[in-house]
């Protein structure tokens, strides 16, 4: 790629604005609170922005993109069923508990709510999964100007790890927050003229069809495989995600889906800087709202790469294969902007990308040190230090964070789908936590005891689940099958949500049981935390357009009609 002087011009402003933000925050970092919660003074709009913008990663832009391509309309799933009724939930039910519990992370919620084990095992999974997580945006991001810059990937992973840290040490969370908000608007105008392009291209949305159809001909499926979203959920061999409707909806519409939105303190983290209750309750629901039309700006391109790719001759655009012949579908978006972007707009496309890398990072790494430092250090090792010094640890965390991430980003260069690697993180973590909270919330009966047995016994059946099992044509390894290979799936996916649906299920019932033969906590000291013995938020003094369960039902609704449009 032939990048002109204003294509670097507008990747050095990008830069400059990212590194300035954590300069001119720097001042106002004096307490840990200011460090890691942003004092509990940001407004609803932009801690909604921001609540999207830290999901909004290389995970996202890259890893849906070549989901779109890799099984076509279904990603859609991953936000219609399984991301905003989710938010819903957790704006309208979970953030009374996160935010007037005034608990600094999840964490520290399930050691108000349980006790101390249950919150030392989550914190320790969730701080593994964070570094994970921020791996992924770092191995997109050395990709991605390795491919298409020709820089060295070891190096580009270096500079932008370089790049994140620095400006989280400057300005803590504040400085991710409002990054994040500028790296939305970048993303949104970024990438909005590649499906523009894209789609006259391919001859508009029905030329595309034509187009998918051949392409799902070519590989075994009827010719609405790639863009029926539920119609051919009916059987996993019937469409190319390899799942079936119970599978879909079990698997992303309620336990990944709940466990990531309502658990996942990197994006509560969030809502939980709003500078007041109903900010907090409205932050999520704000964020469901561009949520929604978002599969329109990341699924539609990797979905026009693959068809074009069928119809090379035409369009003079093809994904390359790996070393294995498949597709490397996480290429979809780059190779795209190369493809379709002049001079400039290219530029403008590839900050895009950087600003999406750049905020899946921060994100984690910021979950990260609060965890890092409030519920493993705080808790564990030293427990009688000064504000100061938790601060002080807080930015050495930063810095631990960032180098293991590094290690991680390395681990993601086995998949050719990076998604695929993010869901069975989120299979062995986030889905046997939801049933710990989803316990926890609206059973006053369960216990510490259980929901810690609970945990452990959740991540031992997902981790044994995918040690006998793997995807089809996967090698035992990181995919699965270390144990032995007792059952193959069609998919990675498929694999990820039935490791989910599982660990979800020995959570729960493990909770449950030991719950009943161990002795509960009394009701005084669950007030707050459970939702029988919660005074409810009063909606009563607002205007209607400001109480959260108006914006759910609108949101609902629209995501309704949106599944029924693409059925």
């Amino acid at each position: 790629m032939q990048l002109t002087l204003i294509d670097w011009l507008i990747m050095a402003i990008y830069f400059i604005f990212v590194l300035g933000i954590g300069f001119a925050l720097k001042r106002y970092m004096k307490t840990s609170t200011d460090f890691f919660l942003s004092g509990r003074s940001i407004p609803a709009w932009i801690a909604g922005l921001a609540f999207l913008s830290a999901n909004l990663g290389a995970q996202e832009v890259i890893g849906m993109a070549a989901s779109g391509a890799k099984y076509g309309i279904s990603t859609s799933h991953f936000y219609w069923v399984g991301a905003i009724p989710a938010m819903v939930f957790v704006g309208l039910f979970m953030m009374p508990f996160y935010y007037g519990s005034r608990a600094r992370s999840v964490p520290e919620y399930l050691k108000l709510r349980f006790d101390e084990k249950t919150r030392g095992f989550n914190a320790i999974s969730f701080a593994a999964m964070t570094v994970f997580s921020s791996g992924i945006s770092m191995y997109a991001m050395g990709l991605l100007l390795n491919l298409l810059l020709g820089w060295d990937f070891n190096l580009s992973i270096w500079v932008s790890a370089f790049i994140v840290l620095a400006y989280i040490l400057l300005g803590g969370l504040t400085s991710a927050i409002y990054n994040e908000v500028l790296q939305f608007f970048l993303i949104v105008f970024g990438l909005a003229p590649l499906v523009f392009l894209g789609l006259r291209d391919a001859g508009g949305w029905s030329g595309l069809q034509t187009r998918l159809a051949n392409v799902a001909t070519s590989n075994g499926y009827s010719p609405g495989a790639w863009t029926n979203s539920w119609r051919l959920m009916h059987d996993s061999s019937a469409n190319p995600m390899g799942v079936e409707w119970f599978g879909m909806a079990m698997g992303v519409g309620f336990v990944l889906s709940f466990g990531y939105w309502c658990t996942d303190f990197l994006v509560v983290q969030r809502a939980m800087a709003a500078d007041s209750m109903q900010a907090a309750r409205r932050t999520p629901l704000i964020a469901a709202v561009p949520k929604m039309l978002f599969p329109f700006l990341v699924i539609l391109p990797g979905m026009i790469a693959i068809a074009l790719t069928y119809q090379a001759g035409e369009s003079g655009f093809s994904l390359p294969r790996k070393v294995d012949g498949n597709f490397n579908y996480d290429m979809a978006i780059p190779l795209m902007l190369s493809h379709y972007f002049p001079n400039g707009l290219l530029g403008l496309g590839l900050t895009a990308l950087i600003a999406s890398f750049m905020s899946g990072m921060a994100g984690n790494v910021t979950a990260f040190n609060t965890v890092w430092t409030y519920d493993i250090y705080q808790s564990y090792i030293k427990k009688d230090g000064t504000d100061q010094h938790y601060l002080w640890m807080g930015r050495m965390s930063t810095v631990f964070g960032i180098v293991i991430s590094v290690g991680a980003a390395y681990v993601a260069t086995r998949f050719n789908n990076i998604m695929d690697m993010l869901q069975l993180v989120f299979a062995f973590v986030n889905a046997p936590l939801f049933a710990t909270f989803l316990l926890g919330m609206f059973w006053k009966r369960a216990t510490g005891h259980g929901a810690f047995i609970g945990l452990v016994g959740g991540t031992l059946g997902a981790a044994i689940h995918h040690g006998l099992s793997l995807p089809r044509g996967g090698l035992p390894g990181v995919k699965g099958g270390w144990i032995t290979t007792l059952h193959t799936y069609p998919s990675e996916m498929a694999q990820n949500f039935w490791t989910a649906i599982l660990a979800w299920t020995v959570c729960f019932s493990l909770t449950i049981v030991v719950s009943l033969f161990t002795r509960p906590r009394n009701d005084s000291e669950l007030t707050g935390l459970v939702w029988s013995l919660t005074e409810r938020p009063r909606d009563a003094d607002l205007n209607w357009y400001q109480k959260p369960s108006v914006l759910a039902g609108l949101v609902l609704i629209l995501v309704i009609i949106l599944n029924i449009i693409f059925w």
